[in-house]
Formats: C-alpha cells, sequence, structure tokens
C-alpha cells in the first residue's frame, strides 16, 4: 500500500497557472501515477497519467496546458497547469496503481484526499 498527500490547490484567474503536488509514502518506482479530478456534479475523470516507461498520456481537454512529471527518488508527483480554465474547477486527485500493473493505469487503487482548485472567470 502507498499513501498520497497533495498538495498546490488554490484559487486563481482564468489564465493563471497552478502547480500541484503528490508526496508518496513509499516507492513509486513501477507503478502508473496519474492525477484525476472531479467537479461538483460530474464524475471523476482523468487528467492525465505517467506510464512506467515515463510517457505521460494527457485528457484532450488539458492537452498542450498541462504537465505531468514524475521523481522516483523523491517519490513525488507534479501537474504543472497553464492556461487555467473555470471549467477546470475540481478537486484534484492523485493516485497510484501497484506495482508492475498495467491495468491500474485506468483504476489506480490508491488515492489521496485531494486538493481543491478554483478557477475564476
Amino acid at each position: 500500500q502507498v499513501l498520497l498527500v497533495e498538495s498546490g490547490g488554490g484559487s486563481v484567474q482564468a489564465g493563471g497557472s497552478l502547480t500541484l503536488s503528490c508526496v508518496a509514502s513509499g516507492n513509486i518506482n513501477g507503478r502508473c501515477m496519474g492525477w484525476f479530478r472531479q467537479a461538483p456534479g460530474k464524475e471523476r475523470e482523468g487528467v492525465a497519467r505517467i506510464q512506467f516507461d515515463g510517457t505521460p498520456i494527457y485528457a484532450d481537454s488539458v492537452k498542450g496546458r498541462f504537465a505531468i512529471s514524475r521523481d522516483n527518488v523523491k517519490r513525488t508527483l507534479s501537474l504543472q497547469m497553464n492556461g487555467l480554465k473555470p471549467e477546470d474547477t475540481a478537486t484534484y486527485y492523485c493516485a497510484a496503481g501497484r506495482v508492475g500493473y498495467h491495468r491500474d493505469c485506468e483504476k489506480p487503487p490508491y488515492w489521496g484526499e485531494g486538493t481543491l482548485v478554483t478557477i475564476s472567470s
């Protein structure tokens, strides 16, 4: 099991930037890591994930604006968010898969508590 703690959420105006960070309690080598978000009244959706080999995958809605990165030594996952829009308002969750489990990339078993991002127009 791995515990995840997010930070970096906040309130910014449209067009602004935020960087979310996630620290894991244990090893993240060999784990698929990702960011998800859930807006009020909507289902949770995948935002970005990073595969075992470091390949990033983004939702169409954030391509070109968000960048995901991982540091296996520091056990951290980051999400740089630029050009923020009001529709990006949501609680953002860091998630991790089990070591070596590819199928966990889309349905990770480990989740943080979330950090709230609010974008005003």
